[in-house]
């Protein structure tokens, strides 16, 4: 699949984005996609010495440079080289391509910066391993790294796709003692409690019978405006709400600003606040140890010529995550 970069990024600000669009642009376009993976190493460049061909590995999308101050202060998430500075290193008919997310997991063979590469345990399974470099590390990450969630803490989740499951999984890491899932499709309410839910509804109209007080944490995974609004309503005093869904750029949401004056907090959170270095080796431990669930998010796998397959089980919420396979 292939689009060009500006028109990619016009797709995102009118909340357009959709297969159907990417590959709708014109021919002698230049991005490859594809923004999770894992695989084994193939060759290294010069100096690279912490993965060595052979090494499985999982994949980050933070290219961060590793020298400036946010780097230098454990902030990789914040590198302002970290994105936006896409490269070119591969070719089509002779045509230069840009790398997508720093990625570009759609391909049998892909180039990264050495930062981006984890080594992780060979008997981990390509198949779980690849969703930790994203979904995994925003939603637990979001949980541990920036809500710094507590144990006996209740904790609210509005959604419960991919990174929804994976906040979930972070609060009962966390040892959260309330963890209220919310999701319209009744559907889920097996795969929510599998993942550390305690309780789960269908809309939030019942959050307040099971935290009459509110809850410590909200985490939004939807991408809505309202819903932004519902999870800051749903706080308990010093509560903060933590924004993980993405809404179409320029949205706007609103909340009632007395409401704020008992120390709550709205929290954004990019990447989980991770550090892809430490996070995706102490994933796959706890993943070895039998606290972290990945294969459980695994859906189905999909040879990547069947993407539009694999696309519309997703969508249809068939699977919390779907594969593709080389």
């Amino acid at each position: 699949m292939w689009a060009q970069p500006r028109e990619l990024r016009a797709a995102y600000a009118e909340g357009a984005w959709t297969p159907e669009r990417i590959a709708g642009f014109l021919p002698g376009s230049v991005g490859v996609l594809g923004h999770e993976g894992a695989g084994v190493v193939e060759v290294v460049g010069e100096g690279v010495t912490h993965v060595a061909p052979g090494d499985h590995v999982s994949l980050s999308t933070l290219a961060n440079c590793g020298t400036c101050a946010d780097c230098d202060r454990g902030r990789p998430t914040m590198c302002r080289r970290a994105i936006g500075r896409p490269g070119r290193p591969f070719t089509r008919d002779g045509l230069p391509l840009h790398q997508f997310a720093a990625n570009s997991a759609f391909a049998e063979r892909t180039v990264v910066k050495a930062v981006q590469a984890v080594r992780i345990p060979d008997d981990i399974p390509l198949t779980s391993a690849a969703l930790i470099g994203c979904g995994v590390l925003t939603g637990v990450g979001a949980v541990l790294n920036r809500a710094r969630v507590d144990r006996g803490d209740s904790v609210l989740v509005i959604g419960t796709g991919g990174v929804g499951l994976n906040v979930l999984q972070g609060a009962r890491l966390a040892g959260a003692l309330r963890i209220v899932a919310v999701d319209t499709d009744p559907d889920k309410e097996a795969v929510a409690r599998e993942f550390g839910a305690t309780h789960f509804l269908t809309s939030v109209d019942g959050v307040r019978e099971i935290l009459p007080h509110g809850a410590d944490h909200a985490f939004e995974c939807v991408g809505r405006v309202e819903l932004i609004r519902q999870a800051i309503d749903l706080l308990d005093r010093h509560g903060q709400a933590v924004l993980l869904g993405v809404p179409p750029a320029g949205a706007e949401a609103s909340f009632v600003v007395s409401s704020m004056y008992l120390d709550k907090s709205v929290l954004g959170c990019r990447y989980g606040s991770s550090r892809p270095q430490r996070d995706i080796a102490l994933y796959a431990e706890l993943y070895r140890q039998g606290r972290l669930l990945l294969d459980e998010l695994v859906g189905g796998t999909y040879p990547v010529e069947d993407f539009a397959t694999a696309r519309a089980d997703a969508e249809a919420g068939r699977v919390a995550r779907a594969v593709l396979t080389f």
